[in-house]
């Protein structure tokens, strides 16, 4: 993709408020595209994530997601839109999922609290901001930086997630862009590039967590400039080190 995006997620909506709704098995990727992108620059194709959003709106909504439902589990990322104070709470505190989403489009009728922020965090729960309105409308524009800036107040910038919720291709923003409208919603320019990068990466692996239920170890190759040292130094000197 030339944004500059190797992974994407494909959201699922479910808003128990409009109707009963069953969970669904999530499409597969392949039913939808013959053949997957490559990804600009690289050899690899893009990745294609599936993503499961609940808007709760009453504290039964909750109780699909403590169930050990076979059709959330096939789902790469768990999302949920608390849409009151008290479902905000039970999402940071107990409910097993990756995301909690942050209403943008309106007034906030609740302000954050410390203890059930500071809970998510600890456990490894990442709060979703859409930048996506925040283009669309000036009005949403000012809801969006105002609640992102009641969150920042008490996280501090941490274990915060911006995406797009794109429906259009217009509505997308390459990764740099989106980091500087993280600077408008409060976040350092670390904590920026964090929102649209490492963070990223780390709900992910939140959710083969969840999957598991056993973790997820993340490796990384050691630099070689130790291995590199050893080799140049002559052998007297190596002599001595190894003594």
């Amino acid at each position: 993709f030339s944004v500059g995006y190797s992974a994407v997620a494909l959201n699922h909506v479910i808003d128990f408020k409009e109707k009963k709704q069953e969970i669904i098995k999530p499409v597969s990727p392949s039913e939808l595209f013959p053949s997957l992108p490559i990804v600009q620059g690289t050899s690899k194709r893009i990745k294609v994530l599936t993503r499961l959003t609940l808007v709760v709106s009453d504290p039964s909504h909750c109780n699909l997601l403590r169930s050990t439902s076979a059709n959330i589990r096939l789902y790469d990322i768990i999302a949920v839109f608390p849409k009151t104070e008290k479902l905000f709470h039970i999402a940071c505190t107990t409910l097993d999922v990756d995301l909690v989403c942050i209403n943008v489009t309106e007034k906030l009728p609740f302000y954050f609290r410390r203890p059930p922020v500071n809970m998510a965090i600890d456990r490894g729960i990442y709060f979703e901001l859409l930048y996506t309105p925040a283009i669309k409308d000036s009005t949403m524009r000012r809801y969006t930086i105002s609640n992102a800036i009641s969150l920042m107040q008490i996280c501090k910038g941490k274990n915060i997630v911006i995406s797009s919720a794109a429906e259009r291709p217009l509505e997308l923003r390459g990764p740099y862009d989106v980091a500087n409208l993280g600077l408008l919603f409060g976040l350092s320019e670390s904590e920026a590039k964090a929102a649209v990068s490492t963070n990223c990466r780390a709900a992910m692996l939140h959710g083969e967590t969840r999957k598991s239920a056993c973790g997820v170890v993340y490796t990384v190759k050691k630099p070689r400039k130790v291995e590199e040292e050893e080799t140049t130094l002559p052998a007297c000197k190596k002599a001595k080190t190894q003594a």
